[in-house]
């Protein structure tokens, strides 16, 4: 008789555990969809400028700014700013009260309040000598993984005008933020809507974003090349007025000379760089800017000086 062979039964496989998600991340707010490519370009600088920043407190600060131009007489703005104990983020901190006023008596002051975990209001107020310019009042709402903001700006009852905006993200994924804009303005004899939808793409070196709408549309594309070299483009397009811009921005970082560098060139002839260097161990910070228009051949500079 031949060898049989037994196999033993095979129990049942173990089962899987099933993939854990991550929870998908909060969008942020709509107006920073573009922030990272906007801080690559430089500041515009004009004339010679002098800051000194004062902290009075863990929670209180001042600064002063001198400002001499050949555009302009001279001016002074006096900036406070107050922050809460209640710190959500290095940036966010609550509440916070700010306020600028000039030496002409004109004023710009901000409110921003924690009304619950996921809800804050801010109230922006805006005033020309003793006359009010803007009045506006924000509430958002933040989710999981989403975004709600809703604004009213110089509300007139008595004038029947008013301007409603209300903003919307999503994350799809990870990496993809989906939403939009819906701005409404009402005042007599006018009214009218605009629709702008928006997307954002984020991977790990680069990021996307574009705006569309019956307004025009507006894209920028950021990429981070190493730890010193950033770059920024922004397309922007106006139906009204029927205008295009090209820009390209660059950021360098020099950290062993304390210095960063900031260029940009866009599509009307214009290039422009500002070159900012520290004095450590002084708490000073120098800056030196420049910027070109060859085609209305207008060419202004700007040195400032930044103490504390």
């Amino acid at each position: 008789m031949g060898n049989t062979l037994g196999l033993a039964p095979m129990g049942p496989l173990p089962r899987r555990s099933p993939r854990r998600e991550e929870p998908l991340p909060n969008p942020g707010s709509f107006d920073e969809l573009h922030r990272l490519c906007k801080d690559v370009f430089p500041a515009q600088m004009e004339g010679v400028k002098l800051v000194v920043n004062k902290v009075l407190s863990s929670h209180f600060q001042v600064s002063h700014t001198v400002h001499m131009s050949a555009l302009g007489l001279p001016g002074y703005h006096l900036h406070a700013a107050y922050a809460g104990d209640w710190q959500l983020s290095p940036t966010e901190v609550f509440p916070t009260v700010v306020g600028d006023i000039d030496s002409s008596g004109s004023l710009n002051a901000q409110v921003l309040l924690l009304l619950a975990e996921r809800l804050r209001a801010k109230a922006v107020f805006q005033t020309q000598q003793a006359k009010f310019l803007t009045w506006q009042f924000d509430g958002e709402y933040r989710g999981d993984d989403y975004t709600a903001t809703l604004t009213l700006g110089n509300p007139d009852l008595i004038g029947e005008s008013v301007i409603v905006v209300a903003h919307f993200l999503q994350s799809l994924t990870q990496r993809l933020v989906l939403g939009g804009e819906l701005v409404y303005h009402r005042r007599p004899g006018e009214e009218g809507a605009i629709l702008t939808l928006a997307g954002k793409y984020s991977a790990v070196h680069w990021v996307a974003t574009l705006n569309v709408g019956s307004g025009g549309a507006h894209a920028s594309y950021y990429h981070r090349a190493n730890e010193q070299v950033q770059v920024g483009v922004e397309f922007e397009a106006n139906t009204r007025l029927q205008d295009t811009t090209f820009s390209f921005g660059y950021h360098l970082t020099l950290p062993q000379a304390n210095m960063v560098f900031r260029g940009l060139v866009d599509s009307n002839w214009c290039v422009g760089a500002v070159l900012e260097k520290k004095m450590p161990p002084l708490p000073v910070t120098l800056a030196l800017g420049a910027f070109l228009n060859h085609w209305r051949n207008r060419f202004h500079c700007g040195f400032s000086i930044t103490v504390g």
